[in-house]
């Protein structure tokens, strides 16, 4: 059926419409709005609208669009590299190193949980985790993975690299979203009760108080009214580096082709993906800037324009949705939820061994699972002058995303079969 319109500049206003509308409510301070998204969480209102304007009001189709390849051919690395350049990594170190302990320990938890709960749902029933090409489900888990370490970009990232189908990433979106926010509860319950869970861990909390004037300086010392000369700078810096990262994988990605044997052998197929090098090529651009004064950036606002591009990215992807799609797989929480476990089980074991505090145990895995959205709220749970800890956290999780979300899906695939 032909969506009633077609013209990409009218269905961008659309989205953009969409999105202002989702982030004014959501930052509303109206108790209706405030119960709407307690239950209905904005990132899923991103997705969710735009894909109600496809299905079932037909005034909307991915299909014909070109609005999603443009978001994720330049404003997904984009992204990449704005919220990868403002890292501070002395910063990141001055944390502790039980902070750090407790962030690998979150990112491990889950590239060792999604293959475990696919190996334990694939022994229950094989059936539960059927399907052949763009809809093998182990190449949807890679978007879970992608999501619950890094962020929105490295999960519209794995989508791309392992060519899941639209149809598959509808009910990973809600499996993502559903089972990160179930979590996102508990970590609440238990800011509010850290002193018992400190007490449980036979932590030493007085590191934290120490933390709180350190952290925040870094935004403060660079934070300015942005010249237009300046936003032009952000803005030549950021698309060069998309250049460069096209201009890479347009080199790397034919050398590896010329592979292809080799690679089909072990399982290393991705390698060959143009989508797979522009990627990792502009996150690692992102990094390497961010040893160098490019940083200072932030200050202009790099990570703001950052999240604005995953957005927008965010929308362009639930335009290609089809709500009815997303019950087609309910078995999929299984999954989900095992996968959680997994990740829960191993912080706690590892927390109660280094005696770490519960603050850096609901940070560490929260700048995994939740990003840079809901780190810093998690860590405001506990102390509001530690939202800048939360966030810092986040943006370590938006470099290390898109590694770990491969390294991931490589075992996912292997243990599939794939």
């Amino acid at each position: 059926m032909e969506p009633l319109i077609t013209n990409d500049a009218i269905v961008l206003g659309l989205l953009l419409a969409i999105l202002a509308f989702v982030f004014v409510t959501s930052n509303s301070d109206k108790p209706g709005w405030k119960k709407f998204y307690t239950f209905f969480p904005s990132v899923l209102a991103c997705y969710f609208f735009p894909a109600l304007l496809h299905w079932p009001l037909g005034l909307i189709s991915g299909e014909g669009s070109q609005l999603y390849f443009v978001a994720s051919r330049y404003l997904l690395p984009a992204s990449l590299v704005l919220l990868c350049l403002s890292i501070d990594f002395k910063g990141i170190l001055n944390l502790g190193p039980k902070a750090l302990i407790m962030f690998f320990t979150a990112t491990a938890g889950i590239i060792i949980g999604g293959p475990i709960a696919l190996m334990i749902v694939s022994a229950l029933n094989p059936d539960w985790v059927a399907g052949a090409g763009p809809d093998d489900i182990w190449r949807g888990l890679t978007t879970v993975a992608g999501s619950w370490i890094g962020g929105g970009a490295n999960q519209a990232a794995m989508k791309e690299i392992f060519d899941v189908s639209d149809e598959l990433f509808s009910s990973m979106i809600v499996v993502d979203v559903i089972c990160a926010n179930i979590w996102l509860a508990f970590l609440l319950y238990g800011a509010n009760n850290a002193v018992r869970v400190d007490k449980w861990l036979k932590a030493d909390s007085s590191a934290i108080e120490s933390l709180k004037e350190k952290v925040s300086s870094f935004q403060k010392s660079v934070a300015t009214i942005p010249t237009t000369a300046q936003y032009m700078t952000l803005l030549a810096v950021t698309f060069g580096a998309v250049a460069l990262s096209h201009l890479g994988s347009d080199i790397i990605t034919p050398f590896m082709e010329s592979k292809q044997a080799t690679l089909d052998k072990y399982n290393l197929n991705s390698l060959s993906s143009s989508f797979f090098w522009l990627i990792v090529i502009s996150t690692t651009i992102g990094v390497g800037a961010s040893f160098t004064k490019v940083r200072k950036m932030e200050g202009y606002g790099a990570s703001r324009l950052g999240t604005i591009f995953i957005y927008i990215l965010v929308a362009t992807i639930g335009m290609k949705m089809n709500i009815g799609d997303i019950f087609k797989n309910l078995e999929l929480f299984y999954i989900g939820i095992i996968w959680m476990a997994v990740h829960v089980i191993l912080l706690l074991i590892v927390a109660k061994l280094i005696k770490a505090p519960s603050f850096f145990v609901a940070v560490g895995s929260q700048a995994n699972v939740g990003g840079a959205a809901s780190a810093p709220v998690v860590a405001t749970a506990f102390s509001p002058s530690l939202a800048a800890v939360g966030a810092l956290m986040a943006v370590l999780g938006y470099a290390l995303g898109t590694y770990g979300a491969i390294i991931c899906a490589w075992i996912l695939e292997s243990v599939a079969g794939g």
